[in-house]
């Protein structure tokens, strides 16, 4: 009679740890294309295979078991080199192309912008930009290199290093002239509150850096603004802030060919340094391809 097979299904494992890392089932099967309840059957044949719970279920959601913890480490670790490999030796047939992952707002504003000159210099490159808002949700086998804004000790994406683009950068509030126009212009910060109109990002991978944050430090006097434009993405509320919708915050060096250009003005001269840095970040233990060394060369020089 043939034994077990010892190693269960990639699909239970792909499930397994996606309801692990989000401690949801339902997020796992929105991550998975699945249902929420093929998560839960894939989760049942697991561990029925394994003859022990991995999972506790409570009304107010899911907790592993000290089994299902020590499991999820092996699980995750086992997929990440195994996603790491496969992406690797699908490359091999075109190890010109080089993955950029970065969110929608410096892909847009300042990557769109900077990649012509990296392209001029390296015709032979092939690139692929990967939008992704929260660096959090990246897989680490999709990319090859990442840009977004990076505080050390704060916001560190797991399995990534972080290296500066910018040394310096400050955060100012920004509008467009038409908007001054039709608005009339800030007379102090206290004015910017009563009468103006506040964008507003809902996203907690940005809450490192609010309008209340911005003001305290800058030791203004902060109450919830009169009026605000909320959205739960950057990239929206600067496409309304050109469009002169109202204020954001907006950080200079990345919104530099703007303030050049006039599009966007400082709606007050006050600016507050940047605690998040422009990084580029580099999944660990990867080796890096000619592509990749050429592409942090030229990104993280003075001239870029």
């Amino acid at each position: 009679m043939p034994s077990r097979d010892p190693l269960p299904p990639l699909s239970c494992l792909r499930a397994f740890e996606a309801a692990a890392r989000n401690a949801s089932f339902t997020q796992a099967g929105s991550e998975l294309h699945l249902t929420q309840s093929a998560i839960s059957r894939q989760i049942k044949r697991l561990e029925g295979d394994l003859g022990r719970p991995l999972f506790e279920r409570h009304h107010d959601g899911l907790r592993m078991t000290p089994a299902g913890e020590h499991y999820f480490r092996i699980v995750q670790g086992v997929l990440r080199e195994l996603r790491d490999e496969t992406a690797r030796l699908r490359r091999r047939s075109g190890e010109r192309q080089l993955t950029l992952a970065s969110s929608p707002t410096i892909a847009s504003i300042w990557l769109a912008r900077q990649l012509p000159d990296f392209q001029h210099a390296h015709p032979d490159i092939e690139i692929r930009i990967l939008t992704v808002e929260d660096p959090h949700r990246l897989d680490l086998a999709e990319f090859d290199l990442g840009i977004y804004y990076h505080v050390p000790n704060e916001v560190d994406p797991p399995g990534l290093n972080a290296e500066a683009i910018f040394d310096h950068e400050e955060v100012a509030a920004v509008c467009s002239p038409v908007y001054l126009e039709r608005q009339g212009g800030v007379r102090d910060p206290s004015d910017l509150l009563a009468h103006h109109t506040l964008m507003v990002v809902e996203d907690h991978y940005h809450d490192w850096l609010t309008w209340e944050t911005w003001y305290r430090e800058l030791a203004f006097d902060w109450h919830p603004p009169a009026h605000t434009l909320r959205a739960n993405s950057f990239q929206l509320l600067m496409n309304a802030t050109l469009a002169g919708q109202g204020v954001t915050l907006g950080w200079t060096r990345l919104l530099a060919a703007e303030l050049d250009q006039g599009t966007l003005v400082r709606a007050m001269p006050a600016s507050l340094p940047s605690r998040g840095r422009l990084s580029l970040l580099m999944p660990r233990h990867r080796h890096l391809s000619e592509p990749m060394r050429a592409f942090r060369e030229w990104v993280l020089s003075p001239s870029a």
